[in-house]
């Protein structure tokens, strides 16, 4: 069972930036890609970032494009979501995600293995 335990959450105004992160334990984190989803009131929970085993390969939803860079240190067991040029509408809770796939977690969150437990994101304007 792989526990992932998400910090780095809070307010911050539009246009600034906030760091996101998440620590993985119970598993061989390298053997998982990992990412970020998120989740608004009222709205499904939506695939924000994704990044593969060994942190090459990485893909991002349209909206946080050239905003969002998504990290790992495997050393660390830790993946991160740098957010830059933040808009009221990246408000949500953001989760973290480990998967078998990363294909299959971009297309899907039936493609999730491992959740944390979420971290509000508030964007003020």
């Amino acid at each position: 069972q792989v526990q992932l335990v998400e910090s780095g959450g809070g307010l911050v105004q539009a246009g600034g930036s906030l760091r996101l992160s998440c620590a993985a334990s119970g598993g061989t984190f390298t053997s998982y890609a990992m990412g970020w989803f998120r989740q608004a009131p009222g709205k499904e929970r939506e695939f924000v970032a994704g990044i593969g085993w060994s942190g090459g390969t990485s893909h991002y939803t349209a909206s946080v494009k050239g905003r969002f860079t998504i990290s790992r240190d495997n050393a660390k067991n830790t993946v991160y979501l740098q957010m830059n040029s933040l808009k009221p509408e990246d408000t949500a809770v953001y989760y973290c995600a480990a998967s078998f796939s990363l294909g299959r977690m971009i297309l899907t969150t039936t493609g999730v293995a491992f959740w944390g437990q979420g971290t509000q994101v508030t964007v003020s304007s």
